[in-house]
């Protein structure tokens, strides 16, 4: 029974002040960036996370087709299996870098955990621009990965509690804006350095490590800057002003300056109730369902991680999330865009394109068509929803694939006499990238940056992610031995997989846009199954700490400590 039927219960008045919230709050898209151009330009920067995570994905595509890398490193890429080993290593790292990550991120803080994966990762890139040994590159590739897949988790993360909820999705979609930008960027790098020496027996080793080294720029300069960025006023400083007396005048001047507004602005005012409302019931929650659990001591820290990680299997709302978190992220690697990522010089050859530098080239368009792609969905992610992105997108990738696929069958065996196919195969490639940018890039990981509550957000995302980086390894390691026994059947492969990405999302997925990160409980929540008790403790929070007289627009007059009050 919803509380709201429950005689003498009250309405949930949070709900409402958030109802007037959202018609305080900005406009999204563009305009809303340029509003919120503080927090816009603190995630730019962050994202040079995923600027990182995009080179790394597409800088070793070129240098997989490179003679002096293949003649160093021949016993690893003469065979299928290990040249998709060589490949894939780099997701088993990341995979294993996200699982850490969600522990790491609550415990050191956003900030600090972006830090930490940026050394790992220098770590790695040194290790295998120094490589003569395959040993070397499967053990650099490894590390680098670990960095990869905590930055790529970390930094969407930071981005959308940093973000009002007006421009989240867009903020968050600027990640993905810089992971393919640093596709787009290491493709044609790889196109530059592959002419170092020669392009054959001349060439020199050169053309393969520059490209490698030169992750270590940006990645130092996140690192080093990140230092001086704010922490996530949901997560991170908050979350100590919210437990420390006497912190919450800090905590709403340095909420105000990241929306830009004064601190006694109602908006500002009401998410920052919002925010602490949220984060009392969830400390009151705890204390109910783990009492034995709340002495402070390291075990029992240890077992209440434990427990948030099984209570996301053991609700069906939560475990409704990991579903469909994971879900969203294995049907993105299955598109197929990875593989084409990876080993694109590779399939635009079996396309009829004939020599290492038309191949590259071709390569390069990819970058800049997914790039350019990617900017519809920052700008409209936030009007348009993400439902109809994720479906349109998954429909048109699904069609690029099967008439490559028809095309392939019919001439493979004489592309010369048919160029004109491979080339119609090949721009059919390029809008595979392009449909790949605007909707499954950016719109899965704002889907599962946004759908966590708090208390659980950090491993919720850490499991999708985890996700992600097991189905991209997969896909990287499988893909060669695919396109050599399957060859045209393997673009079959990937658009059915990309046409049943679009039926889960029609069918299962929820709109999310315009929501805040705690009103995603009730999207994601069975309402009449939820318990009475929880109701009217979430009210009486609000009545405590003054959320309520909002639901009405009223202004709060004082926003009183109520460490000592919010015990059970």
């Amino acid at each position: 029974m919803d509380s709201t039927t429950v005689p003498g219960a009250a309405q949930l008045r949070y709900a409402l002040a958030s109802d007037r919230r959202r018609a305080l709050q900005g406009q999204s898209g563009w305009v809303g960036l340029v509003h919120n151009s503080r927090v816009f330009s603190i995630a730019v920067f962050a994202s040079l996370g995923g600027l990182l995570y995009g080179y790394n994905q597409g800088v070793f595509s070129g240098v997989l087709s490179m003679y002096s890398f293949r003649t160093r490193m021949a016993s690893a890429v003469d065979n299928p299996s290990t040249e998709g080993w060589l490949v894939a290593i780099l997701e088993l790292g990341a995979w294993f870098g996200v699982l850490c990550t969600g522990t790491l991120a609550d415990k050191l803080s956003r900030k600090y955990t972006i830090v930490l994966a940026v050394v790992i990762f220098c770590i790695g890139v040194i290790v295998q621009t120094a490589a003569f040994e395959p040993s070397s590159i499967y053990g650099g590739r490894f590390v680098t990965g670990i960095g990869v897949g905590s930055l790529s988790m970390s930094v969407p993360l930071y981005n959308a509690e940093l973000a009002p909820p007006e421009v989240r999705g867009s903020l968050v979609a600027v990640q993905q804006l810089a992971i393919s930008f640093g596709i787009m960027v290491s493709f044609w790098i790889d196109y530059g350095t592959n002419y170092i020496g020669g392009t054959g027996v001349t060439q020199s080793e050169a053309a393969w490590r520059i490209p490698l080294a030169l992750q270590l720029v940006p990645a130092l300069i996140l690192g080093a800057g990140i230092l001086f960025m704010p922490f996530s006023p949901r997560r991170d400083s908050l979350y100590l002003w919210l437990v420390n007396k006497g912190r919450d005048d800090e905590a709403l001047r340095v909420l105000g300056e990241a929306r830009q507004l004064p601190p006694d602005s109602d908006l500002v005012q009401i998410e920052f109730l919002e925010i602490k409302a949220q984060h009392i019931f969830e400390q009151e929650t705890s204390a109910l369902r783990y009492p034995q659990y709340q002495d402070g001591s390291f075990s029992s820290k240890v077992k209440l991680a434990a427990n948030a990680y099984l209570s996301l299997l053991s609700t069906r709302a939560l475990f409704y999330r990991v579903a469909i978190g994971s879900l969203t992220m294995f049907f993105q690697q299955w598109t197929g865009v990875n593989a084409i990522l990876y080993y694109a010089p590779s399939i635009f050859t079996s396309l009829g394109l004939t020599g290492n530098t038309t191949s590259l080239l071709a390569t390069g368009v990819v970058g800049i068509v997914m790039w350019l792609a990617t900017f519809p969905a920052v700008i409209w992610v936030d009007k348009v929803g993400r439902r109809p992105v994720l479906i349109s997108g998954a429909f048109i990738m699904a069609a690029c694939h099967l008439i490559i696929a028809i095309l392939t069958s019919l001439y493979q065996k004489d592309w010369a006499a048919h160029t004109g196919a491979g080339w119609g195969a090949c721009a059919l490639v390029w809008i595979f990238a392009m449909a790949f940018g605007y909707s499954w890039g950016p719109c899965a990981w704002i889907l599962v940056a946004e759908i966590w509550p708090l208390s659980v957000r950090g491993k919720g995302i850490s499991i999708a992610a985890s996700s992600n980086w097991m189905n991209n390894f997969i896909v990287g390691q499988v893909t060669p031995t695919v396109l050599t026994h399957l060859t045209f059947g393997t673009f079959i492969f990937f658009g059915v997989f990309s046409f049943l990405g679009g039926l889960f999302v029609f069918f299962f997925v929820p709109e999310t846009k315009g929501l805040t990160l705690e009103e995603m409980d009730d999207v994601f929540g069975d309402r009449k199954g939820l318990a009475v008790a929880d109701r009217q403790r979430q009210n009486d929070i609000a009545d405590r700490i003054g959320l309520s007289t909002y639901s009405q627009g009223k202004p709060s007059i004082t926003i009183e400590d109520d460490k000592e009050n919010s015990t059970v």
